[in-house]
């Protein structure tokens, strides 16, 4: 079968393997995923568009993620699942569109490393320098971090795909799940020294400075946050950290998965497996890891599924009862329906001498207080 010939331009794909019997689950199980990364993924990009309290650096940043997982998803699912109850001698494929989903498939890996390095510099910026956080991570800033991940990440994998297109066939078959760069040389008869050697080069330089410039990120927030006596500032960062770190995790560890097994050719099936739960379960965590850790987008679905069922209520408590106070912040950094206001913030809102306008996304109300309150709103069900 090896050397059968098929057409100039048709490539035999040997996708996803599945027996007959495991044909439909894994149909219905690959479906509901790429369902749920899309639901998910889109939402959480509306989300943040549609939600100006969430216009902010490291949510806009976030964007770029969410729409590279989409990316990437698309990219493969689909074209599993139109394969899975095709006979796999049945399973061909154009040499363009096969060509198509290499670089798609790199570009997807080479953007999660990239976009995950600016959400790092961004991080950076607000726990190491927040004085200067909003003079520098402005509009223009943003933008170009978003467009220097991306064109960094297509100009390495455009050089990666074009030396292997330059190539001559001689083969027909493409032993993978999907097509990837590997897939593309290896149909050659012809030296791929240049291939090994860029694709090394390409590897090393991006997985490379991805792993630097987290650690050192990572380890220089770990200084500040142990020099420092700001618990609230300490709690923040490693909330926010937390879950960047939890994301860059998962990415790297699917891809090392990947690289690792490509040294084993006696399991080369679980390597194939390995390459698609790349495209599958980063895309798949990181909405959810995002949506439920950071505290504002959490909140902001909350209200979002309880707008039409939620009533305010409220209550103030004098700045002098400490204890109180105390008790009652613990609950509202923890409780999403819970929100405190301190004097200070009051302030700037005070209608008359003891009351001010408290408005929120469900409704605006009058709460009345001294000057010198800490006012408390509940969200409670009707």
């Amino acid at each position: 079968m090896e050397n059968q010939t098929l057409g100039s331009d048709i490539l035999l794909l040997e996708g996803l393997k599945v027996t007959p019997q495991s044909s439909i689950p894994a149909f219905i199980l690959l479906l509901l995923i790429y369902i749920f990364i899309m639901v998910t993924n889109i939402g959480l990009v509306v989300l943040i568009t549609m939600e100006r309290s969430l216009h902010q650096p490291m949510y806009l940043l976030f964007c770029n993620m969410s729409i590279n997982d989409i990316f990437g998803a698309s990219t493969i699912i689909p074209r599993l699942l139109s394969d899975i109850f095709i006979p796999s001698t049945d399973r061909y494929i154009h040499y363009v569109d096969c060509v198509i989903q290499a670089f798609c498939s790199h570009f997807h890996a080479s953007a999660s490393h990239t976009v995950l390095m600016i959400m790092t510099f961004d991080r950076y910026v607000a726990i190491c320098n927040p004085l200067r956080y909003t003079t520098i991570m402005t509009r223009k800033m943003m933008l170009a971090l978003s467009l220097s991940a991306w064109m960094v990440a297509l100009v390495m994998v455009l050089i990666l795909v074009g030396l292997s297109v330059r190539l001559s066939r001689c083969r027909w078959i493409i032993f993978n799940p999907f097509c990837d760069n590997a897939s593309l040389f290896k149909l050659s008869c012809e030296s791929v020294l240049i291939n090994n050697i860029y694709g090394l080069g390409y590897t090393v330089v991006l997985v490379g400075s991805s792993i630097t410039s987290v650690t050192l990120t990572y380890l220089k927030i770990a200084a500040v946050c142990v020099f420092s006596k700001n618990k609230a500032l300490n709690s923040k960062a490693l909330q926010t950290c937390a879950t960047h770190l939890a994301v860059y995790i998962i990415m790297f560890v699917s891809g090392a998965i990947i690289i690792i097994l490509h040294r084993f050719q006696n399991i080369s099936d679980h390597r194939k497996m390995a390459s698609i739960l790349f495209h599958v379960v980063p895309p798949a965590l990181n909405a959810v890891i995002y949506g439920l850790q950071i505290k504002a987008v959490r909140q902001k679905i909350f209200i979002m599924f309880t707008k039409n069922t939620m009533t305010l209520t409220s209550c103030w408590v004098p700045a002098c009862d400490n204890a109180f106070v105390a008790s009652l912040q613990c609950a509202s950094a923890h409780v999403p329906g819970i929100q405190c206001i301190s004097p200070h913030a009051a302030s700037a809102s005070i209608q008359s001498p003891f009351a001010f306008v408290l408005a929120t996304d469900l409704q605006s109300t009058f709460v009345f207080a001294p000057q010198n309150a800490y006012v408390f709103v509940f969200v409670t069900g009707l």
